[in-house]
């Protein structure tokens, strides 16, 4: 049974269970083979105080084979082949999770040696602009959460949500030249102003209460400094201004967009295809701290 979500005393909240369903339906205006998808769509067993209860992948076509993989990030990789496609493929996705309210997600001593929490990317390499807001910042704030607060804060003020002036390839430096965005670019930017005044920090790709389309944070990393060599990941949502809390879900985390991107892939066509999304994320459950 459904919550509203108007109902909800979040700050007393200690509890919750959502149910989210997603579809991706393709359409090509000719049969087109050789198929080979990548969904990114499938949250870890664990993360933090979120935990899995159930998920499933179905695919509407005959002959289509899924295997599921796990990343280097340790993300959640479903890959689809399809050797013909006659005219549409839908991808059906079905989970459920439930969070806690709790200590955010403890990552184990060796969490730097990647070195993409703290090296830039492909997306997010700061220009001479970016590097010149870190100083500034860097300097305004002592390193930590105080630091990854204020930069949390420089983000939202700095743009201005607009849906459709920038794409899955836009840099930070470029989305925030124009000043505006979405949410994967909000994260773009801070992750890059971020690893400039040397916070480690990753994307999270996932879900928020409320919101239609897949959503995008940061996860500043921080050494817990009680001798076990953990660092605790720290959620913060530059595009609303706060930190990410229980009415999140956590899908994927990564470098960038790039590394989490929900659907992609490739097929042999001289045509382009067409793509249909939709996503409902449903509160079914709800428990209070008591008084």
């Amino acid at each position: 049974m459904a919550i509203e979500i108007a109902s909800v005393n979040w700050p007393a909240a200690r509890r919750a269970t959502y149910s989210v369903t997603q579809s991706f339906r393709y359409e090509y205006p000719q049969p087109v083979s050789d198929l080979k998808h990548r969904l990114v769509v499938i949250p870890p067993e664990r993360f933090g105080d979120q935990r899995r209860l159930r998920h499933q992948v179905s695919v509407g076509l005959d002959g289509v084979t899924l295997d599921d993989l796990r990343d280097r990030f340790g993300n959640n990789v479903v890959e689809v082949f399809a050797p013909r496609v006659a005219s549409a493929i839908e991808f059906d996705v079905n989970i459920a999770v439930e969070r806690r309210a709790a200590e955010p997600n403890r990552l184990l001593d060796g969490w730097l040696a990647d070195g993409y929490l703290i090296q830039p990317s492909a997306l997010t390499t700061p220009d001479a602009h970016i590097r010149r807001i870190a100083e500034d910042l860097g300097g305004s704030a002592s390193w930590g959460l105080e630091l990854a607060d204020r930069i949390n804060g420089w983000v939202h003020e700095a743009m201005t949500y607009e849906y459709g002036v920038t794409g899955v390839r836009t840099t930070a430096a470029e989305a925030l030249a124009q000043g505006s965005g979405v949410c994967q670019d909000y994260a773009h930017i801070m992750l890059t102003i971020c690893r400039a005044c040397g916070l480690p920090a990753r994307y999270v790709s996932g879900h928020l209460l409320g919101q239609g389309g897949t959503h995008a944070w940061v996860e500043v990393v921080l050494p817990t400094n009680d001798g076990t060599g953990d660092a605790i990941a720290w959620p913060f949502d530059p595009t609303q201004a706060s930190r990410a809390g229980l009415g999140y879900v956590t899908i994927a985390v990564g470098a960038d967009y790039s590394d989490v991107a929900p659907t992609s892939g490739t097929y042999v066509s001289a045509f382009l295809g067409r793509l249909e999304t939709h996503k409902t994320v449903t509160l079914t459950e709800m428990e209070y701290a008591a008084d």
